[in-house]
């Protein structure tokens, strides 16, 4: 094998479907934590750092509930490459998962964990006291992540087909 073929060999994780997922997951996760800042109690000795930071760690957290919807669809489906041809029910169970975990986490950190709390302006569900925004970036976010993986596989495929 020669150097060049080495060196992309050994960059083929940029092309799997985990690394794909938590890309998008971050870059449009990260808009929307940012976005929805003015629905949560901020303390007004925060600095714009430690909103970002929180914003962040934030964003992190929801990778690792998008990682897991992933699984959960690819153990369902019995393969991790569901993302290149996914099927409505792989979308919504894919959805769904990040809706179920968002509901509980967001229920443990704005009640008995307090971790954050909402802002008067935030909507919430009755029954679960859950905030909308959340909520609703978990309906959207997921199926435009696996849009925008779908589409980047499929670029990597065509372009790993094509002869050197």
């Amino acid at each position: 094998m020669s150097n060049h073929q080495n060196t992309i060999h050994s960059f083929r994780w940029l092309d799997s479907p985990e690394w794909n997922v938590s890309v998008f997951s971050f870059l449009l996760s990260f808009f929307w934590e940012i976005q929805q800042m003015p629905f949560y109690q901020i303390p007004s000795e925060l600095s714009y750092f430690d909103i970002t930071s929180n914003c962040t760690l934030a964003t992190v957290g929801d990778v690792g509930i998008s990682l897991t919807s992933f699984w959960v669809v690819a153990v369902i489906s019995k393969s991790r490459q569901w993302v290149y041809q996914p099927s409505r029910w792989q979308i919504g169970i894919f959805t769904l998962v990040g809706v179920a975990i968002t509901v509980i986490f967001e229920a443990l950190a704005t009640g008995s964990l307090g971790v954050w709390a909402y802002a008067d302006s935030m909507p919430t569900l009755p029954i679960f006291c859950t905030g909308l925004l959340p909520l609703l970036m978990w309906m959207l976010i997921p199926p435009l992540t696996i849009w925008f993986v779908k589409r980047q596989l499929s670029h990597v495929r065509y372009r790993n087909s094509k002869p050197m």
